[in-house]
């Protein structure tokens, strides 16, 4: 029997593995992409708003039209959507946005990536779910690797109001996979993603009304590997790349993997942004970073293997 159910398993949680880091790979691709757009003269508040709009407009009339039937939700739905939207979507954005103007990018990084020990603590707290000594090592190796990775000794004094912003990011990251756990094991991912990108580009409009957005930069030219285009391509590039499609991917990967998994799995962001800041903007990993990549890989895998 408990051959048979591992048997079952396997082939499930393999692809979902696969969707999760494609989805972390285009979420990496999102930090050249926009790097290069605010080299240009935008503001990150300005990006953060028109990534998450432009995705909305383009991902709903498609999903209306081709999957009509993956935007109908009951009225029992509207805290799970509210919930995903304001703080899956919108509510990582923002806060992480506000944290990076406040404190090193490289301190944001590791407070956000928090998000996989919430949600062990939730799954083990709220949920009851005993967890073994090997997901709490693999995760605590995963955030010290990260750690290494921004460097964090060399930075000093931080800002209160950074350090609440990266954690409430953090918090917002993990309710990104428990809600999207939830919510893409009962509802098609398309629409889910869909309406959540809607709900995200309303709350951010907020805080970024869509007039104060720089229209005239629209065409200025924006630098990516020694390549020059439009502002406006490399903004389409990552309304899409960047995040319509690792959305539907995460989402997607949520469907059979346990969240605890699917969060140390976030680690893979972090490494691939460096790998594409290596390739797209000549920036290199010093050895100790490389020593912390290295510890995240360990800690992935620890957990990976001690995950039921």
């Amino acid at each position: 029997m408990a051959t048979t159910e591992k048997a079952a398993r396997v082939p499930i949680r393999g692809p979902a593995i696969g969707w999760s880091l494609i989805s972390w790979a285009l979420f990496a691709s999102s930090g050249p992409l926009a790097k290069a757009v605010m080299d240009a003269g935008w503001s990150p508040a300005a990006v953060t708003s028109m990534r998450i709009t432009l995705a909305a407009v383009l991902l709903v009339p498609v999903v209306a039209l081709v999957r009509p039937s993956a935007l109908r939700f009951r009225r029992s739905d509207l805290w799970l959507l509210l919930g995903y939207g304001l703080l899956g979507v919108a509510g990582v954005q923002l806060l992480f946005f506000v944290a990076v103007q406040q404190v090193p990018v490289g301190t944001a990084m590791v407070l956000v990536n928090l998000a996989p020990v919430l949600v062990a603590l939730w799954v083990r707290v709220v949920r009851r779910t005993r967890l073994s000594g090997r997901v709490w090592l693999g995760i605590g190796l995963a955030v010290a690797g990260l750690a290494l990775i921004a460097q964090l000794g060399q930075f000093a004094h931080p800002n209160a109001l950074g350090i609440l912003a990266g954690l409430g990011s953090a918090v917002c990251s993990a309710a990104y996979f428990l809600l999207g756990e939830r919510g893409a094991r009962s509802h098609d991912p398309a629409g889910l993603t869909a309406v959540g990108l809607t709900i995200g580009a309303v709350m951010v409009a907020l805080f970024t009304p869509p007039w104060t957005l720089p229209a005239r930069l629209l065409t200025a030219p924006a630098v990516l590997g020694g390549l020059r285009t439009p502002v406006w391509v490399v903004l389409l590039a990552l309304a899409v790349a960047g995040t319509v499609l690792p959305y539907l991917a995460g989402l997607r990967s949520l469907r059979d993997l346990p969240p605890t998994l699917a969060g140390v799995l976030a680690v893979a962001e972090p490494l691939i942004a460096a790998a594409l800041a290596w390739l797209l903007l000549g920036q290199s990993l010093t050895p100790t970073q490389l020593a912390g990549a290295l510890t995240m890989l360990v800690g992935a895998l620890l957990v990976q293997s001690a995950t039921p």
